[in-house]
C-alpha cells in the first residue's frame, strides 16, 4: 500500500500554514489554537510538536494533515493515509499522552493504527457531541457563579479532585502526591479561568475555561456538589460561564459532552448550546 513518506515537525516558517488549518474550525481546534496563538510552533515553547502529512502541502501554503502530540495526542485533520503517517512517528518513542482527543473521525481512525502497541486503552468513548453557542445563553445564569480568587485554591481543589475522578476514572493526585494537578488548577484560577459558586465555605458547582483561543473558549470539568444535583445549578452555573465567555470576553462558548450524559445533554441545549461537531476520546 503507498505511504506518506512520514509525517514531519512543523517549525514557526509553517506558521501561515498551520493558522489555515486551525482558522477553518475554530470550535473543533480550539485547545490546540490556544497554545499556537501563545506559543507559536517551537515545541519548547508550545509544549508538543505539531505534525504535518504532508510537507509537501505545507510549502502551497495547505495542509491537508495536522496532529498536535503533547501531554495529549490531537489529530486535527486528515484523511486515512494521513493518520497512518502520525501513527508511524508516534510508535517510533514511547507513549507519553494521556489520551488522544479530537475529531471522532481522526481520533477512532488513529485509534485502529495504534492499539496494537498502545492498547488496550482504559476507555474509548467514540461519540462526544462537540457544542457550541455564540450568544448569550437562552437560560439565565446563576448570579453567585465568579471567578476563583487565587486564596481559594485550597477550597476549590477538592471539587476539582472529585470532577476529574468522576469524569476521567482517576486520581490525579496520583504519581506525584497531586502537585502538578494543584499547579494546573492555580494556573487556571489566576488566570481567571475557574469559576464556581460556594455556600458555606465549600464549592456546590465549577466549571473552568480550559482552553482559550481569540475567538473560541472551551468549557471544562463542570460539577455540581452531589448533594445539590437535581436542582438546577448546573445549568445556571454553566450559563453562567457562558455569558462571561460571550459577553465579557468576546468568545464563543464550547464543550464536549459524552453522548451518554444524558442529563447534561439536555442541560446545555436548555441554555442555547448546538452540536457543530463529534468529538472522541481515547483514554490510557
Amino acid at each position: 500500500m503507498l505511504r506518506l513518506a512520514g509525517a514531519r515537525l512543523l517549525g514557526d516558517r509553517d506558521f501561515p500554514a498551520v493558522r489555515a488549518v486551525l482558522a477553518a474550525d475554530p470550535v473543533a481546534n480550539c485547545m490546540v489554537s490556544a497554545r499556537v496563538e501563545v506559543a507559536g510552533l517551537d515545541p519548547w515553547r508550545l509544549g508538543g510538536e505539531l505534525w504535518a502529512a504532508d510537507f509537501r502541502g505545507s510549502r502551497s501554503g495547505r495542509l491537508p494533515g495536522l496532529c498536535f502530540s503533547g501531554p495529549n495526542l490531537i489529530p486535527l485533520r486528515g484523511n486515512a493515509s494521513a493518520i497512518r503517517s502520525f501513527a508511524d512517528r508516534a510508535l517510533r518513542r514511547q507513549r507519553i499522552c494521556s489520551s488522544l482527543v479530537g475529531p471522532a473521525e481522526q481520533v477512532l481512525g488513529l485509534w485502529d493504527e495504534l492499539a496494537g502497541e498502545w492498547g488496550p486503552a482504559r476507555e474509548v468513548r467514540e461519540d462526544q457531541p462537540l457544542m457550541a453557542l455564540g450568544g448569550p445563553p437562552e437560560a439565565p445564569g446563576d448570579p453567585l457563579v465568579r471567578p476563583v480568587r487565587p486564596d481559594e485554591l485550597d477550597r476549590y481543589l477538592p471539587a476539582a479532585i472529585a470532577m476529574f475522578i468522576e469524569e476521567v476514572g482517576v486520581d490525579p493526585r496520583a504519581g506525584d502526591g497531586g502537585t502538578s494537578y494543584r499547579a494546573r488548577v492555580a494556573e487556571l484560577i489566576a488566570s481567571g479561568r475557574a469559576f464556581a459558586r460556594f455556600e458555606g465555605g465549600e464549592v456546590v458547582f465549577k466549571a473552568e475555561v480550559g482552553a482559550l483561543s481569540r475567538s473560541v473558549g472551551q468549557i471544562q470539568g463542570v460539577w455540581v456538589h452531589p448533594e445539590r444535583r437535581g436542582h438546577g445549578l448546573g445549568t445556571a452555573g454553566t450559563a453562567a460561564v457562558v455569558t462571561r465567555l460571550v459577553t465579557g470576553m468576546g468568545r464563543t462558548a464550547s464543550l464536549y459532552v459524552n453522548s451518554f450524559n444524558g442529563p447534561a445533554l439536555v442541560a446545555y441545549r436548555r441554555i442555547g448550546f448546538r452540536q457543530v461537531g463529534r468529538y472522541a476520546t481515547v483514554l490510557f
